[in-house]
């Protein structure tokens, strides 16, 4: 009993404290609820107060901007009243430019329409005064505009023929120093070294006992060489030395070759020579390939076919007037090239036309025909470009000339070709082109007596003053060069100097 009253004492201990503290819990915080009720209103208090200052100060900047901007547009609307006004202005000013032009259109027509009036009714007096005039004279136009010139002409022929004569003398002065200082600078460029070959080449000996070696047993020796390479071995008393004859290079160079092995080896014998013969056959035709190589690598041309570059090399052992083609082929391409730079052609086209224009006389001896057929014919075959060949194939004038690079190939074989020491003419050829220089000038009407001077480089022609005015020494002249050109075949140029003489003869008695 004792222990259930202390269990309900303690209940309602328990139930008492538990209201009173739950009260108590309320009653604070009812206290702090009010004192953050204060805060709350506190800080909405002072929000208030920055807000209403900021809204002043927000409400001031506002209306100065809104002052500004008022101010900005009434400027900008009487800038814009000022551009308008003179606009306006300019317009005003072009509509009056406008219509004043207008008035000067019409009035320009107006005197246009009347000038053509005045020129037709020109014209027709014009056309009825010559009208009168043909019936005044009994002449028609043509034919007395051909008698007034031919009136002119004789009483002015002195005047006439000195103008004529100092323009073609400046003309020709111009062209020339000018063609002059073009074919110098060409030459001082690509000067070749050139040396004059013969039929004959010398082979020197150790001793003259090498000579009886030479020939033989009953000559054997000698006549077995001579038959394998074809040329002839002279054996005389020239001391230390043999020549060999022999129009062929190739042949002489083969020969000479094997000479020089034979005296080195010492065995000389037909079976031995045989030997040294094949043997330097097949050396000749690898040194005739490299020729080409090198002429090629040197000149700067690539591509050329094998066959082309083999025919080259053959250039080597080919002489004309006594002059190595090969250096002359490449002579006349260094100096196509550097003409053709001077005047702005294909220097490509020229120097390549240069080095292969000769190419023909690689195999003349083989083939009929001349050697600009078959070196046209030979490049045509292996795939040469057609502007190289139409550069190469006038350099005789036996085709005419379509390119001017064919006139630059032209010029430099010419060049190469009349340079002194550059080829050996025989007297022979010397003299037929001699004679047929003079025949050519005297065929001509008119031509008292012809004299060919300065080896051929100018031919005096002394014309018979009753048949040939001035006027017609003139064309004499050209007509005498023309019939050279066309009839003759010469290195360089040939002057021809017309000379007409009055002599008049009195006697004081």
């Amino acid at each position: 009993m004792s222990s259930f009253v202390l269990l309900l004492a303690g209940v309602i201990s328990l139930s008492v404290g538990s209201v009173m503290g739950y009260y108590t819990r309320q009653s604070i915080a009812k206290k702090q609820v009010g004192s953050i009720e204060q805060k709350i209103q506190k800080k909405i208090a002072e929000t208030k107060k920055k807000i209403e200052i900021f809204s002043a100060e927000a409400k001031e900047k506002a209306s100065k901007i809104v002052e500004m901007a008022k101010k900005d547009e009434d400027q900008r609307r009487s800038q814009s009243l000022i551009k308008e006004q003179f606009l306006l202005k300019k317009e005003d000013q072009l509509d009056t430019r406008f219509s004043t032009l207008e008035d000067k259109e019409k009035e320009f027509r107006a005197k246009v329409e009347e000038l053509k009036k005045v020129k037709e009714s020109i014209e027709k007096l014009k056309q009825e005064s010559y009208e009168k005039l043909e019936q005044v004279s009994g002449l028609s136009r043509s034919v007395a505009k051909k008698e007034l010139l031919t009136v002119v002409e004789k009483e002015n022929e002195a005047e006439i023929l000195e103008k004529i004569k100092k323009l073609e003398r400046e003309g020709a002065e111009k062209f020339d120093d000018k063609a002059k200082e073009m074919v110098a600078l060409a030459i001082q460029k690509c000067s070749v070294s050139q040396a004059q070959e013969l039929t004959v080449t010398t082979v020197s000996l150790p001793s003259d006992e090498i000579k009886g070696r030479i020939i033989g047993k009953e000559g054997r020796n000698i006549r077995t060489l001579e038959k394998l390479t074809g040329v002839e071995i002279i054996v005389d008393d020239t001391p230390e030395a043999v020549t060999i004859s022999g129009f062929d290079p190739i042949r002489r160079y083969i020969a000479k070759i094997s000479l020089e092995k034979l005296i080195k080896d010492g065995r000389i014998q037909p079976g031995r020579i045989e030997d040294i013969v094949a043997k330097t056959e097949e050396e000749i035709v690898s040194q005739i390939k490299a020729a080409g190589e090198t002429a090629a690598y040197e000149i700067g041309i690539i591509g050329l076919d094998s066959k082309i570059i083999q025919l080259l090399g053959r250039l080597k052992f080919r002489t004309s007037y006594s002059q190595n083609v090969l250096l002359h082929s490449m002579e006349v391409a260094f100096l196509a090239e550097a003409l053709a730079l001077e005047i702005g052609a294909n220097a490509k086209i020229a120097k390549k036309a240069g080095l292969l224009h000769d190419i023909g006389k690689a195999v003349d001896h083989q083939i009929e025909g001349s050697h600009v057929d078959i070196g046209i014919k030979i490049l045509e075959k292996f795939g040469c470009e057609k502007e190289v060949i139409d550069a190469m194939k006038s350099h005789h004038e036996e085709y005419p000339v379509e390119t001017v690079e064919a006139i630059l190939v032209q010029a430099a074989d010419a060049i190469s070709s009349a340079r002194p020491g550059a080829r050996k003419d025989n007297l022979e050829n010397y003299l037929k082109r001699l004679s047929e220089l003079e025949a050519i000038a005297n065929s001509f009407k008119g031509v008292e007596k012809t004299y060919a001077i300065q080896a051929g480089r100018e031919i005096r022609v002394f014309a018979r003053p009753s048949e040939v005015d001035d006027i017609g020494c003139h064309k004499l002249a050209k007509d005498i060069a023309g019939r050279i050109q066309e009839e003759l075949r010469y290195p360089g140029e040939i002057k021809v100097n017309v000379i007409r003489e009055n002599r008049v003869i009195e006697y004081a008695k």
